[in-house]
């Protein structure tokens, strides 16, 4: 490895183009504004490769200053290379640059243009100071960062209510993560005294397993907290669906590249803590599987093509999380690796869709869009396939390690396999549910002529077209990624080299699983799991297609068949429903009546007021004294001195 990789430069890079485009892209035309975002995603994509071909067998630290010295405490700035962070790093910068590139398109003529693209670069800086931190503490300021952006970001058209609401639904959901976290610093230090991975994990691994609750327990289920907020998992997923009111390549952003990863990431990062915290671990299992499945059920039913996105991201991320659970770290970054790239196609075809329907996002609305948009169309087959774990297409390689190992890890059983197949089934159906209904069956955007030839209403924005080239092609390149981006961990059951495992070994040595916890299992066993996993998503494919374009009448039935069940999981079981009662009105009366009008009005307010009114009365008494009536003068002027004397002659005596 390189003596200096001068790694600060990675996340510097676009830190200084959003500086430049918030100082001076308001002045700047639109081809600047752009070319300055891009520049700065793609020179740090390329710092990121050379990064990433420099990697050696053991991690690699560059620390740059103190930052923060106090009595004993020590913090570094200091960056932090190993085969995780090196993926992160680029799965952030690559995704990012392609969905920068399709923004480019999406966003052209729009208000705020130059604000975008700052925040944006500003977006990837924090993401890359977070995967790239050398200690907790850092990352932490990562952490905050992209949830700064994401607010931003998320209320982007501050001017609608509705998206400032999301931002701030955001916002304030994850800071209650953030809280878990920031304690778990705290006792991060206190247990090791340091925050620096070099010094934490180590210390960790040398540590027996906790057989109850112990430090190492209590830190990771606040870990835990911080990530399932961050993440969008069980119980504060909520702010997630809401963020689709940002612009598309937002949407893109955050679910493919960005803030839902940083979750995954920090329980990867901290697995030598995990291995040793069973009962912590079994909590990340339970919270991934059960979020995989209740987010999958809600996107049965949505109507909205960015919002069943939105669960589906929800419920990818559960897999991911429940595969850390269950001590399978490195087939969950593989699963975070192919989802960035399958779900970053589905949210820019999806951006494709509304831009060629001019805003249009209900896909009950929608239908045979294959012939005006082929290339979007054909991309968004090969996503929806990669998601429903086909083979040959990437989400097959990195989904199926999960459910394998859900299974015989020591850490895992029946119930999480059971999950995590129940979960593929339903992906399978709702995402070609949703594919079919937009590009499928008879178009609700067009009529038919007695020709055939199919025209737009005069209701619609025109004849839907393809997207311009620069949306396309980021398209197509995913497209790419979604079918052979997965093929770098074929596992040897596959007649592969298991490449991705061997790869990130180094990352998770001190989190091998202890020889006697092994778990010996042969190759019929897994091949009969994977052919089992298969069949299900097939299964899920075959059904909507029977529901959605060849027996449409069905789904309606089942629907009326099933009206409370269905009302249900459409209205997201009430969860938005049951916070804001119990949380959310409770703490607007309390803050309107007992810290508004009880403290600030009553207390504070009141004081002051009181003492102003009472300073003013005593000044209208006093003000009488000068009245211009040469009498009044003269009797005040008596009654003073008659005071002066009595005062006097009391001191006399």
């Amino acid at each position: 490895m390189e003596s200096n990789l001068q790694l600060w430069l990675i996340p510097t890079v676009p830190l200084l183009g959003a500086l430049w485009n918030g100082l001076w892209g308001k002045r700047s035309s639109e081809r600047a504004v752009a070319s300055v975002a891009v520049g700065a995603v793609a020179v740090s994509f390329l710092l990121a490769l050379r990064a990433f071909f420099a990697l050696g067998d053991a991690p690699y630290l560059e620390s740059y200053f103190s930052w923060i010295a106090a009595a004993s405490f020590q913090a570094h700035f200091n960056f932090y290379l190993d085969p995780l962070s090196a993926v992160m790093a680029l799965i952030v910068t690559g995704v990012g640059l392609l969905i920068h590139i399709y923004a480019v398109g999406y966003m052209s003529q729009e208000g705020g243009y130059y604000r975008f693209f700052c925040y944006m670069n500003l977006f990837l800086f924090f993401m890359l100071t977070l995967v790239l931190a050398g200690n907790y503490l850092l990352m932490f300021v990562g952490w905050e960062g992209v949830g700064l952006c994401s607010y931003l970001l998320i209320g982007f058209y501050f001017r609608r209510e509705d998206a400032a609401d999301a931002g701030k639904k955001a916002f304030i959901t994850t800071r209650l993560g953030d809280f878990g976290f920031l304690i778990a610093l705290l006792m991060i230090y206190s247990t090791f005294e340091s925050l620096n991975y070099s010094e934490v994990l180590p210390a960790a691994a040398s540590l027996p397993v906790e057989s109850t609750a112990g430090p190492l327990t209590v830190i990771c289920l606040l870990l835990l907290v911080g990530a399932a907020g961050k993440s969008a998992q069980v119980p504060l997923y909520v702010w997630l669906p809401d963020a689709m009111l940002g612009p598309t390549p937002v949407s893109a952003l955050i679910h493919a590249a960005t803030m839902v990863t940083a979750g995954v990431y920090i329980i990867a990062r901290s697995s030598a803590l995990y291995v040793h915290a069973p009962q912590a671990l079994f909590m990340v299992a339970l919270v991934g599987g059960i979020t995989a499945f209740y987010a999958a059920t809600i996107g049965i039913v949505q109507t909205d093509i960015k919002r069943i996105l939105a669960y589906s991201t929800i419920s990818q991320i559960g897999y991911m999380v429940m595969a850390c659970g269950v001590a399978a770290f490195s087939a969950a970054i593989f699963h975070l690796m192919t989802h960035a790239f399958f779900k970053a196609l589905l949210f820019l075809g999806a951006g494709s869709v509304i831009h060629a329907l001019g805003g249009e996002q209900d896909i009950r609305k929608m239908g045979g869009l294959r012939h005006y948009l082929p290339r979007t169309y054909w991309s968004f087959l090969i996503a929806c396939l990669a998601i429903a774990a086909l083979p040959p297409f990437s989400g097959f390689f990195s989904k199926d390690p999960i459910l394998w190992e859900a299974y015989v890890s020591p850490y895992g059983g029946i119930l999480f396999w059971l999950l995590g197949i129940l979960t593929a089934g339903i992906t399978s159906f709702y995402i070609f549910r949703l594919f079919f209904l937009t590009f499928h069956g008879h178009s609700k955007t067009a009529v038919a002529t007695s020709s055939g030839i199919h025209v737009a209403e005069p209701a619609h924005h025109g004849v839907p077209h393809e997207s311009p080239p620069i949306m396309t092609w980021p398209l197509m390149i995913l497209a790419a990624l979604s079918l052979a981006g997965g093929w770098v961990g074929i596992p040897a059951l596959w007649r592969g080299g298991d490449h991705w495992n061997l790869f990130l070994a180094p990352a998770f040595r001190l989190a091998a699983l202890p020889t006697e916890h092994a778990v010996s299992h042969d190759a019929a066993t897994e091949i009969i799991f994977t052919l089992a996993s298969i069949l299900v998503s097939v299964a899920g494919i075959a059904l909507a297609y029977l529901l959605y374009c060849r027996r449409p009448e069905l789904a309606a039935a089942a629907a009326a068949r099933l009206r409370g069940l269905h009302t249900l999981v459409l209205n997201k079981y009430y969860v938005d429903e049951i916070y804001r009662s119990l949380f959310v009105q409770p703490l607007v009366v309390v803050s309107r009546e007992l810290l508004w009008k009880g403290m600030d009005a009553a207390a504070i307010d009141g004081s002051f007021q009181g003492l102003a009114n009472r300073t003013r009365r005593l000044g209208d008494r006093v003000r009488r004294m000068q009245s211009g009536n040469i009498r009044s003068y003269a009797g005040w002027v008596v009654l003073g001195a008659i005071l002066l004397i009595s005062f006097m002659v009391g001191l006399a005596s």
